[in-house]
């Protein structure tokens, strides 16, 4: 099992420490890159995949330990199953 294949392995399981970097570095896997609306975007961010162009939108988390709720997960989960990234 490849690096890659445990990550999202360990994202589908909705863990409660899954962290803002481990998604981005998922989400780069899948071809989506980080995109900010501008200086006063604040912590929206928006993940744009080049070649399809679907796009995903979250805020960052806020706390100092950068984990996303659960909810944000299956959220952006339920997202990629939409866009067939993943089954």
């Amino acid at each position: 099992m490849s690096q890659h294949e445990k990550l999202l392995s360990r994202f589908l399981s909705i863990p409660k420490d899954f962290s803002y970097g481990e998604l981005k570095t998922l989400l780069h896997h899948f071809g989506y890159i980080e995109e900010t609306k501008g200086r006063t975007s604040g912590s929206r961010v928006e993940f744009v995949n080049q070649d399809t162009e679907n796009k995903i939108k979250l805020h960052k988390p806020h706390h100092s330990s950068s984990e996303l709720r659960p909810k944000t997960l299956k959220e952006i989960i339920t997202l990629l199953k939409k866009q067939g990234v993943i089954e």
